[in-house]
């Protein structure tokens, strides 16, 4: 998992050959004021915004998720988001079995820890990363990427 501001996006370009235009879409696009639904930018990436209320701690991590085939690259475009992460190889109790379709599967384990994103800060999620996002109060808007591996 990495967690950082798009400020330095550049940094993250060389660990994945699609990071760079992923974050140049990030940064050449005015997120605050996109509208809702997915879209996509190029081969092998996709493009989800969203504007929701934050959830329950117990909500979100209903839905403890890891993905085999993307990588996350999750924005916070306004609001406070709360994140729950865990190591997957620390993860021992399944939640029914793998999506293909959606590419995910869901763990009933506790999370190691909580974290919090504001404005313009993301969080990039790898395969070996659990993560339940949404945890706060108020409305959240936000941005996923999703990366093919």
């Amino acid at each position: 998992m990495i967690i950082d501001t798009i400020a330095n996006a550049y940094k993250y370009f060389s660990v994945h050959p699609l990071f760079e235009k992923a974050f140049a879409y990030i940064i050449q696009n005015d997120l605050l004021n996109a509208v809702d639904g997915k879209s996509d930018i190029a081969e092998g990436l996709k493009a989800i915004i969203s504007n929701a209320d934050g959830k329950t701690k117990e909500t979100s991590l209903a839905k403890f998720e890891c993905h085999d085939k993307n990588i996350d690259i999750q924005l916070c475009v306004n609001g406070t988001e709360t994140i729950a992460w865990k190591p997957r190889e620390k993860c021992v109790i399944a939640n029914g079995g793998y999506n293909e379709e959606k590419d995910v599967r869901f763990f009933s384990d506790a999370p190691d820890m909580f974290f919090q994103l504001t404005n313009g800060q993301f969080a990039i999620f790898f395969p070996e990363d659990v993560h339940a996002p949404m945890i706060g109060e108020g409305p959240i808007k936000k941005l996923v990427i999703k990366v093919k591996i």
